[in-house]
């Protein structure tokens, strides 16, 4: 089986994080010059008849002070959350995924997932490429939720052994009402986190947001 993970993306994920702490980092670190150069022109223009009173000194830095440490405590809890969600769906790993990733195609029974197809009297699976070309279409029940798949062998017309992407589109007197992606499973292989964000690697090195995964199977 040919995995294709692009090594670059394990790099922007290990970094994603480290970039966005140093950016807040730098942010803070200008808010507060901005504060000082504030403050020191507060005291230039003071009327030196009426002092600023040491004390209101005193509230404006305690002020600054805990609106930095609340950035801070945002940035952690962030953090945080991001990485209880990747050990959660670290448990994922090893199951089968349902999305509209691209499902391998080799003449085995390939169960998938129609949308509702309300509306159609006619409907037709279509297979497209990793270039999203059309590669074949395959008419079936606009009424069926669920679709077994057996592709015909490349020699009466078939598709080529490999990764395909599903789409569904339905007819209504002839006419295209409805086009949506078909959803399969695929096998987990692995969880990455990249800038807040977890993205599932699934078998033919195909990545999705967790988000977009709607079942899961053992």
């Amino acid at each position: 089986m040919d995995m294709n993970i692009n090594p670059a993306f394990a790099g922007r994920a290990e970094t994603g994080g480290i970039a966005s702490a140093r950016s807040q980092n730098s942010e803070i670190s200008s808010d507060f010059q901005t504060f000082l150069r504030m403050l020191t022109a507060q005291i230039q223009n003071q009327n030196p008849l009426e002092p600023i009173e040491a004390s209101d000194f005193a509230v404006q830095l305690a002020t600054f002070s805990g609106v930095e440490q609340q950035v801070k405590t945002n940035d952690l809890l962030a953090q945080l959350t991001s990485r209880l969600g990747l050990a959660e769906l670290a448990n994922w790993v090893g199951r089968d995924a349902l999305s509209s990733a691209p499902q391998f195609v080799d003449g085995s029974p390939l169960r998938l997932v129609s949308p509702d197809m309300q509306g159609s009297d006619r409907a037709e699976l279509v297979l497209r490429g990793a270039d999203g070309r059309e590669v074949s279409r395959y008419a079936v029940s606009p009424s069926s939720r669920e679709i077994i798949f057996e592709a015909p062998h490349q020699s009466e017309g078939g598709p080529r052994t490999g990764y395909y992407s599903f789409e569904i589109e339905g007819f209504r007197a002839g006419e295209k009402v409805v086009a949506a992606p078909v959803l399969g499973y695929s096998r987990i292989l692995e969880a990455r986190s990249d800038a807040g964000q977890v993205f599932l690697v699934l078998e033919g090195g195909h990545l999705v947001d967790s988000t977009d995964v709607v079942g899961l199977r053992e």
